[in-house]
């Protein structure tokens, strides 16, 4: 008692009251604010204000100019501070239902052998099928431009066991499990525009709801929640629709149509402005004549029933799109439904409503104001459908019915919280943004190459799982929170993908040189990557085709230069095997035959004759090719063996050792062999055939 003695008289001497609760209700028409302190387990109304805009600020309940809408929201902030005698701090706000984005999706998981599903994994499938329902509003956009939106709720439809239906899948076994579920979210940047609104006002958010949500708990009572119900908040450009069932709520929706069709059918038949139309729509459920100017300046004087008789053929086209969207959304026609906002003071709106859905007349009702049960007497009349909005955003956060006047704080800050009920921490992380990727980890991306003939899996990186504490102490995506919870959430880490370069799957040999019949050649490992030389550095993509080949020993070498393997050979002067490894520097060459191995017998040499002192070579002794469309002439070698086509390299601008696509080696128009021997009169051709 002494305390709330004291909160009294601190209140009557101007301070502001620790208890007390402001409500914004921003809509397209005007901003309403209200402020209320409790008292005890009421809520005493101290002040209402409404403000009007003065010009287009809200497109259909989403704020498009934020500068003008603070500046009306600091008028009804400052006109109720003057009116109360001290300041405000805090507000409790409500995002627009018709912001709300509503999605269908499933996702399906594998199942060990013999695994039994637990809640986990049935949190997981879950928040997989969310997941892919809020990449449908963005499927062909990157990774890093993902709009973010936040989960709002979701329902599931159906489970499935090996493709089977199922009510309840803890505990089963099977192949794998699927879901079905219809996911609402909420694009951030509306609740963006909401925060920086408020700050630019001077006002901290201290409750965040949805107004289909705020309305419910201001109409509806929670334990009719029990039944299939559903409530229309008529506004002027748009009527948010809320399900209720099994005691919560369990969809959203909205008619792109409201009250301002009526209004904009007064004007045209009446030839009035908007203002005036306004009037004569607000004056059709009361007086017996209605007077008013047209845009000519001409006196008219009308009954109510005239009005209702010009506008009826709009108040149906208005009621059945409600109808519908009720329909669509609830799978068939509510028990009952109730009507709020200022829309729904409408003459006839009950009845018509009743009549398309085939419901009693009974069964369709203005808000019951609910929220009257909670709100002590006051001088303001609050008692108007059009307050439902703003009452039930005051009466939820003083009555903790929305979960965000829990105070959940989520890495430091304050969460976000849309929806009563019971939630768990995977309902608190989808609510604020995080996605289905940062909550399960994964292993980097996988590629699969062709090696030799062979599928060769190149596996992407490890991840790093995410980390969850509730209080300190670890914990899971299944567990429940309560107010005053402090949840650290560390997000998943992917694996690095797969990004592996040639010398990641092929062991190259060191290059190193051997002569060849006094010929260097390179051996070593050669490697191509879908036809083309390659080097060890070059990276590798999904479908590569990579061949390797390698020239380690005596018989790699004679087939990579298309020798004879059969014929024998000596390395440093030693008859070797074709088998017999390569070593940097190896001497390779023939072996003599017998004959050849036999001492020739001297030939009687002609009388000498002095020799003429010349460096040229008589033309008849030399080897006359035509190399790369160019004339060659060819001293003999000092060996007197015949010149091969390999012998041609070291004469044009070839380096194998760099390749720069397939070599091609051409004597007459025919593919050659490294070792072909070149005759007189040859045409050869050696170069580069660029990769495509």
């Amino acid at each position: 008692m002494q305390k709330e003695k004291q909160k009294k008289q601190n209140t009557a001497a101007g301070e502001t009251p620790e208890n007390y609760v402001f409500a914004l209700d921003i809509g397209t028409r005007s901003v309403i604010g209200v402020v209320g302190v409790m008292d005890g387990e009421m809520l005493r109304i101290s002040a209402v204000e409404t403000v009007e805009h003065p010009k287009r600020a809200m497109i259909d309940g989403q704020i498009e100019d934020i500068e003008q809408v603070s500046r009306i929201a600091g008028l009804a902030k400052s006109r109720l501070e003057k009116r109360l005698g001290y300041p405000l701090r805090h507000v409790c706000v409500a995002a627009a239902g018709r912001a709300l984005r509503t999605q269908k999706a499933s996702y399906e998981m594998e199942l060990k052998p013999s695994q039994s599903i637990d809640e986990e994994m049935i949190c997981r499938l879950e928040a997989g099928a969310i997941e892919a329902a809020e990449q449908q509003f963005a499927p062909e956009t990157g990774e890093e431009n993902q709009p973010v939106f936040y989960l709002v709720g979701y329902s599931v439809v159906q489970y499935y066991l090996d493709d089977y239906p199922i009510s309840n899948l803890l505990e089963h076994r099977g192949q794998r499990i699927s879901v079905e579920v219809i996911a609402t979210f909420l694009p951030r940047e509306v609740v963006d525009s909401l925060y920086t609104t408020m700050h630019k006002t001077g006002l901290e958010v201290a409750s965040l709801t949805l107004e289909p949500i705020a309305a419910m708990n201001a109409a509806i009572p929670q334990k009719l929640r029990l039944l299939n119900l559903a409530l229309v908040d008529i506004g002027a450009g748009t009527s948010d629709i809320a399900i209720s069932k099994d005691g919560g709520v369990v969809g959203y929706t909205m008619a792109t149509i409201a009250g301002d069709e009526i209004t904009e059918a007064i004007m045209k038949k009446y030839l009035v402005d908007f203002t005036t139309a306004e009037d004569i729509k607000m004056k059709m459920s009361g007086e017996s004549e209605i007077s008013f100017k047209d845009i000519l300046g001409l006196e008219h004087t009308v009954t109510p029933e005239e009005v209702k008789q010009e506008t009826e053929p709009v108040k149906r086209i208005l009621c059945k799109e409600i109808c519908d969207r009720i329909t669509e959304a609830n799978g068939g026609a509510p028990s009952a439904v109730f009507l709020v906002g200022g829309g729904s003071k409408l003459p006839g709106l009950c009845e018509c409503v009743s009549e398309y859905l085939k419901l009693p007349a009974s069964r369709v009702a203005i808000g019951g104001n609910n929220f009257l049960m909670h709100v002590s007497s006051s001088d303001e009349d609050v008692t108007g459908p059009e307050f439902a909005t703003p009452l039930g955003i005051a009466v939820s956060a003083a009555l903790n019915l929305i979960n965000d006047s829990f105070s959940i704080r989520l890495n430091g800050s304050r969460a976000k919280l849309f929806r009563s009920g019971k939630l768990t921490i995977l309902d608190v992380l989808l609510m604020n943004g995080y996605t289905y990727n940062q909550l399960i980890s994964r292993s980097g991306q996988s590629i699969i190459i062709d090696l030799n003939g062979e599928k060769k899996v190149l596996y992407g990186g490890h991840p790093s799982a995410a980390r969850i504490l509730l209080n300190g102490a670890e914990s899971s995506i299944t567990a429940l929170i309560k107010a005053g919870d402090e949840i650290v959430f560390e997000p998943a880490v992917p694996g690095e993908n797969a990004n592996p370069s040639l010398e990641d799957v092929v062991h190259f040999q060191a290059p190193c040189k051997v002569l060849f019949n006094g010929m260097e050649v390179e051996i070593g490992t050669r490697a191509t990557v879908n036809g083309q030389p390659a080097e060890p550095e070059q990276p590798l993509c999904a479908r590569d085709k990579v061949r390797t080949y390698s020239i380690g020993t005596l018989r790699e070498l004679l087939k990579f230069l298309g020798e004879d393997e059969e014929q024998a050979f000596i390395i440093n002067g030693k008859p070797v095997k074709p088998d017999t490894a390569l070593c940097k520097g190896d001497r390779i060459e023939y072996a003599k035959t017998d004959a050849e191995a036999q001492p020739a017998k001297p030939e009687p040499q002609p009388e000498a004759k002095p020799a003429q002192e010349t460096d040229a070579e008589p033309p008849e002794n030399k080897v006359h090719i035509t190399l790369n469309h160019a004339p060659l002439s060819l001293k003999p070698k000092p060996d007197k063996t015949p010149y091969r086509l390999i012998d041609m390299l070291n004469l044009v601008d070839i380096d194998l050792s760099k390749p720069q696509g397939n070599i091609v080696l051409h004597v007459n128009g025919q593919d050659a062999a490294y070792l072909q021997t070149l005759a007189d009169g040859d045409y050869v051709d050696i170069y580069w055939e660029k990769r495509q």
